[in-house]
């Protein structure tokens, strides 16, 4: 779950909150997901959900670089 809370960090840090709220949106609800599978010890999908949160931060981080790139052409 680090590795997705740290994704989610860096996503934020290129303005995916402005540039691809959809995507970090969905990351943080992943991350979410994972931390109450967590709790209640259903360890493989909190697993998955972990994942899936950091997919998502990747892809938010993605998209917001491109937009950034495109204001700066």
């Amino acid at each position: 779950m680090s590795d997705a809370r740290q994704a989610i960090t860096v996503a934020r840090n290129a303005g995916a909150e402005k540039l691809a709220a959809r995507e970090l949106k969905e990351a943080e609800a992943f991350l979410a997901s994972a931390q109450y599978e967590l709790e209640r010890r259903s360890f493989s999908r909190a697993r998955f959900d972990a994942l899936a949160a950091k997919n998502s931060a990747l892809q938010a981080l993605s998209v917001a670089e491109r937009a950034s790139n495109k204001s700066r052409e």
